[in-house]
Protein backbone atom coordinates (compact mmCIF):
# COMPACT_ATOMS: atom_id res chain seq x y z
CA UNK A 1 0.00 0.00 0.00
CA UNK A 2 1.52 3.17 -1.18
CA UNK A 3 2.21 5.78 1.70
CA UNK A 4 -0.83 8.91 1.61
CA UNK A 5 1.55 12.42 1.12
CA UNK A 6 -1.01 15.43 1.78
CA UNK A 7 -1.10 17.58 -1.27
CA UNK A 8 -1.56 21.13 0.36
CA UNK A 9 -0.86 22.09 3.95
CA UNK A 10 -2.92 22.24 6.78
CA UNK A 11 -5.90 24.57 7.34
CA UNK A 12 -5.01 27.05 10.17
CA UNK A 13 -6.89 26.15 13.56
CA UNK A 14 -10.38 27.64 14.16
CA UNK A 15 -10.54 30.05 16.44
CA UNK A 16 -13.83 31.80 17.87
CA UNK A 17 -15.19 32.46 21.01
CA UNK A 18 -13.90 29.13 22.53
CA UNK A 19 -14.83 29.86 26.29
CA UNK A 20 -18.40 30.78 25.29
CA UNK A 21 -19.17 27.61 23.32
CA UNK A 22 -17.44 25.54 26.32
CA UNK A 23 -19.75 27.30 29.03
CA UNK A 24 -22.94 26.85 26.61
CA UNK A 25 -22.42 23.06 26.18
CA UNK A 26 -21.75 22.47 29.43
CA UNK A 27 -24.78 24.41 30.43
CA UNK A 28 -27.05 22.45 28.12
CA UNK A 29 -25.43 19.39 29.66
CA UNK A 30 -26.75 20.01 33.28
CA UNK A 31 -30.02 21.26 32.23
CA UNK A 32 -30.66 17.75 30.17
CA UNK A 33 -28.88 16.83 33.95
CA UNK A 34 -31.79 18.66 35.72
CA UNK A 35 -34.82 17.98 33.15
CA UNK A 36 -34.07 14.07 33.52
CA UNK A 37 -33.92 13.89 37.36
CA UNK A 38 -37.21 13.59 38.16
CA UNK A 39 -37.75 11.06 35.46
CA UNK A 40 -35.43 9.00 37.41
CA UNK A 41 -37.86 5.95 38.08
CA UNK A 42 -38.82 5.92 34.62
CA UNK A 43 -35.07 5.53 33.58
CA UNK A 44 -34.33 2.89 36.34
CA UNK A 45 -37.58 0.73 35.07
CA UNK A 46 -36.17 0.54 31.58
CA UNK A 47 -32.43 0.21 32.42
CA UNK A 48 -31.74 3.61 30.64
CA UNK A 49 -30.18 5.57 34.12
CA UNK A 50 -26.69 5.85 32.09
CA UNK A 51 -28.66 8.66 30.20
CA UNK A 52 -29.07 10.71 33.47
CA UNK A 53 -25.15 9.93 34.55
CA UNK A 54 -23.72 10.78 31.14
CA UNK A 55 -25.15 14.15 31.11
CA UNK A 56 -23.96 14.81 35.01
CA UNK A 57 -20.90 13.66 33.53
CA UNK A 58 -20.78 15.97 30.45
CA UNK A 59 -21.64 18.96 32.92
CA UNK A 60 -18.54 17.53 34.89
CA UNK A 61 -16.32 17.11 32.13
CA UNK A 62 -17.32 20.34 31.00
CA UNK A 63 -16.55 22.67 34.14
CA UNK A 64 -12.77 21.14 33.43
CA UNK A 65 -12.95 22.25 30.25
CA UNK A 66 -14.10 25.37 31.50
CA UNK A 67 -10.99 25.84 33.20
CA UNK A 68 -8.82 24.47 30.70
CA UNK A 69 -10.04 27.31 28.00
CA UNK A 70 -9.74 29.93 30.20
CA UNK A 71 -6.72 29.25 31.25
CA UNK A 72 -5.05 28.40 27.67
CA UNK A 73 -6.59 31.90 26.69
CA UNK A 74 -5.01 33.74 29.14
CA UNK A 75 -1.75 32.17 28.20
CA UNK A 76 -2.33 33.08 24.62
CA UNK A 77 -2.95 36.92 25.71
CA UNK A 78 -0.03 37.28 28.12
CA UNK A 79 2.11 35.93 24.98
CA UNK A 80 0.68 38.05 22.76
CA UNK A 81 1.59 41.24 25.29
CA UNK A 82 4.79 39.57 25.61
CA UNK A 83 5.35 39.53 22.26
CA UNK A 84 3.78 42.89 21.27
CA UNK A 85 6.44 44.24 23.93
CA UNK A 86 9.24 42.81 22.38
CA UNK A 87 10.47 40.56 25.00
CA UNK A 88 10.85 37.65 24.21
CA UNK A 89 11.58 35.43 27.75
Amino acid sequence: MAKWTPRHEAPEPLEGPVVATITGGTVIWFVLFVVQVPFYGWFADRDLTWWVWTCLAGGGLGLIGIWYVRRREAALKRAAARESHGDTA
